[in-house]
């Protein structure tokens, strides 16, 4: 039996902000947009991983209104999960999204634990790390 990841959903306020980032920003590509209900989910992946989707969508699409509004409440708090992207220059994927005015967390630097990363705001709040695995 074979097993594998397929899509990470990340909650976030507006897709089409959010969009900008994910895509123009980070350099993924856009593969659906789907509208249902006044809602609207957006997927994203990598030209190197290009069977795991990243889904965008709103605190309240799929959810019932007090579900929606428990997830906007920790979406606005800046406390969902991050996510990690990995790349052979974090130091040029910093530059890329530095310049898209994408809030910075933390310049490059090299962690005791090994990688070389930084970090970002994406447009509604979630923390965005980037990560460069360390020179043997």
């Amino acid at each position: 039996m074979n097993i594998a990841l397929q899509y990470c959903h990340i909650t976030v306020n507006d897709p089409d902000e959010s969009l900008a980032f994910y895509r123009d920003a980070l350099g993924l590509e856009a593969r659906n947009d789907v509208a249902s209900g006044g809602f609207r989910w957006v997927t994203l992946a990598s030209p190197t991983q290009p069977d795991l989707e990243i889904v965008l969508s709103e605190p309240h699409a799929g959810r019932s209104q007090a579900d929606g509004d428990a997830m906007q409440a920790l979406l606005t708090k800046g406390v969902l999960p991050n996510i990690v992207f990995s790349t052979d220059d974090v130091d040029g994927a910093f530059e890329r999204v530095r310049s898209s005015g994408a809030e910075v967390l933390q310049e490059p630097i090299d962690q005791p634990w090994g990688p070389r990363d930084c970090a970002f705001r994406d447009p509604s709040g979630n923390m965005v790390r980037i990560q460069q695995a360390a020179k043997a």
